[in-house]
């Protein structure tokens, strides 16, 4: 393990309990070097249409906007740490594939493949929730600076290395050698997408619903790059299902019909 990788660790340790105490994460790489990473990965997604065709404000302006609104919902719950420096701005991408991801510093991608096979906008809400954890725990930015340290993302933070910050797209979008989050990571994000929705009128309990549907359609082997097999998912929605029982939130369906008129304006 490298030094900085080292460092975070023992200063996680160290701060472990005080909740006073600066996030050990800021120390190494602050929030805004997560936004200015973050904003050097969609200029790389810019770049690149073919691989990444993304829906255009001026076409789809509407869709993104709804889009936008159930996150920006989901941003208001109050859960978030960074909710006031990070830019959690969506974008749709026009493929056929069963994907989503978060960059560092808060933009998140939605494949139409995805919103097309989710019946309902609770559904959508869990897997956006757990998308924002992802982001918001910086989970990514930790993963990375233990695997290829602290100086290797910064230069693609920034964009003094086009190889470093074409390698972190591909991990984070899976089209590489994805980015694979750790046990505790996947829980995390799990754990409060239900935290997350819990403060909305969706059922908080959409991203097991979502892993139910995955397993009645077989895809939960070799699936969504963004859904992880560790934990299994008999075992994420069981833990899913205890934290909302835990805290008590709706598990009946919201289902606004608008929903369906939301997926009509997709191509």
């Amino acid at each position: 393990m490298n030094k900085v990788g080292s460092f975070l660790i023992g200063a996680l340790l160290i701060t472990a309990g005080c909740s006073e105490a600066p996030k050990p994460i800021d120390l190494v790489f602050s929030p805004s070097e997560d936004v200015t990473l973050g904003n050097q990965l969609h200029d790389e997604i810019l770049a690149n249409p073919e691989e990444y065709p993304l829906l255009s404000e001026a076409e789809h302006g509407d869709a993104i906007a709804y889009l936008q609104g159930m996150c920006d919902e989901l941003v208001a719950s109050g859960n978030l740490d960074y909710s006031d420096q990070f830019d959690y701005k969506v974008h749709i991408i026009d493929a056929d594939v069963l994907n989503a991801f978060a960059a560092p510093g808060g933009k998140m991608y939605f494949y139409t493949g995805l919103i097309n096979f989710l019946e309902e906008e609770d559904d959508l809400m869990g897997v956006m929730g757990h998308e924002i954890a992802h982001a918001d725990r910086r989970h990514s930015v930790k993963q990375m600076i233990q695997n290829s340290g602290v100086q290797w993302l910064l230069s693609a933070a920034l964009g003094e290395d086009p190889s470093a910050t074409e390698a972190i797209l591909a991990q984070i979008a899976g089209t590489g050698a994805s980015l694979k989050f750790s046990r505790g990571d996947e829980s995390e994000a799990d754990s409060y997408s239900v935290d997350y929705l819990a403060g909305t009128s969706y059922r908080c309990d959409g991203a097991a619903i979502f892993f139910q549907k995955l397993d009645s359609a077989g895809l939960t082997s070799g699936g969504p790059e963004f859904l992880s097999t560790h934990p299994n998912p008999e075992n994420r929605v069981e833990d899913i299902q205890a934290k909302a029982l835990e805290i008590g939130c709706d598990v009946e369906y919201f289902a606004p019909d608008s929903y369906d008129d939301f997926k009509a304006m997709l191509p």
